[in-house]
């Protein structure tokens, strides 16, 4: 799973990258990209690790891409946006950083505090990527349809969803609403178009307010995130020890980097099962509504080739009962199919024979 990290210039974005990734590395003036990976943050691990005492824990991880700051200021700010965007298509969600905190340094000329705008703007500018893509292919089938073709029917179809596709962002409108059935978005999956990359928007606030809820909604955004991302970066640098005691300081339980990781995790369709054991504890990322089958060949494909059963146990009634002896006990232990359908936080032991 992979999330870009999009947003104007001097939003805080790469300030933000850094402080969830813990990388030194960002564009720098606007120019090139830098990929970071960070681990899932999950307390049911944690508990997991404390009961288990294994030798590690594994947690999932989720691959973080910092690109050109998105302005329409400069030919040049734009054309480096421009030429991240094949980079920013193979992604499965978007962190739209906006700003929404006073900075000294930003040129008054640019010194504009609007982050719904800023969200709107960026929004804007996704569904202008996507009708550049949807026209460029409506003139070459429209090309293609004027000679005869052992395709000539198919190209027709083509062409008609394409256009109810222009149709619709025309309108500011996302292509899933002109979609009608799984069909059409099989044959749209390989334009991988920007308007359907689930989008999570960061309002980077100033210090005092980062334990205040978003200063606004924006309800066609799959989640709205406030933080201080300075803030963030202070608080990636501590030693574990001192991170407690600053986050009581600012009124905050844990950092928001580790609820901005989840809602990546979440908007990117993922869940994680888990398994345990002397050796390790660890969380397995896949995609929601798997079934067991596919959830096993995850660990190892001999384990899926020779599939028996699942013994499963949803991590709260393993919590509940303080260990599988007791989760056992009270009969919440079960052994499932192929096609069982895997949920979040199932702890799961395979059965298999090759």
């Amino acid at each position: 799973m992979k999330v870009a990290f999009v947003g104007p210039p001097m939003s805080g974005k790469s300030t933000l990258f850094r402080a969830v990734t813990g990388s030194q590395a960002s564009p720098q003036h606007g120019i090139g990209e830098h990929l970071g990976v960070v681990k899932v943050p999950d307390p049911r691990l944690d508990w997991l690790n404390a009961l288990y005492k294994p030798q590690r824990k594994v947690e999932a991880t989720l691959d973080c891409l910092d690109v050109p700051g998105f302005s329409h200021e400069t030919a040049q700010q734009q054309a480096e946006f421009r030429k991240s965007l094949p980079s920013i298509r193979q992604c499965d969600a978007l962190v739209a950083v906006v700003r929404a905190f006073d900075n000294p340094a930003v040129p008054p000329y640019r010194n504009r505090i609007d982050a719904r705008a800023d969200v709107d703007e960026l929004i804007a500018e996704l569904v202008f990527c996507d009708l550049e893509q949807v026209t460029t292919r409506i003139e070459r089938l429209e090309k293609s349809l004027k000679k005869p073709t052992r395709t000539h029917e198919q190209e027709k179809r083509d062409l008609e969803l394409m256009q109810r596709c222009q149709q619709a962002l025309e309108n500011e409108q996302p292509i899933s609403s002109a979609l009608h059935n799984d069909d059409e978005r099989r044959a749209l999956s390989s334009y991988a178009f920007l308007t359907e990359l689930p989008l999570i928007a960061v309002v980077n606030v100033n210090e005092d307010q980062a334990a205040a809820p978003p200063p606004f909604a924006y309800p066609s955004v799959h989640t709205l995130v406030s933080l201080c991302a300075d803030t963030e970066e202070q608080i990636a640098q501590l030693e574990p020890a001192d991170r407690e005691a600053f986050l009581q300081d600012l009124g905050v339980s844990e950092p928001a980097r580790n609820r901005l990781v989840r809602a990546c995790y979440e908007a990117t369709g993922m869940i994680s099962f888990l398994t345990v054991g002397e050796d390790e504890v660890r969380a397995w990322p896949i995609r929601r509504g798997s079934d067991a089958v596919t959830a096993a060949g995850k660990i190892h494909t001999d384990i899926a080739r020779g599939f028996i059963r699942a013994e499963t146990v949803a991590y709260a009634d393993l919590h509940a009962a303080g260990d599988m002896k007791g989760a056992k006990a009270a009969g919440k232990v079960r052994l499932e199919g192929k096609t069982y359908v895997v949920q979040d936080g199932d702890i799961i032991n395979f059965r298999f024979n090759v």
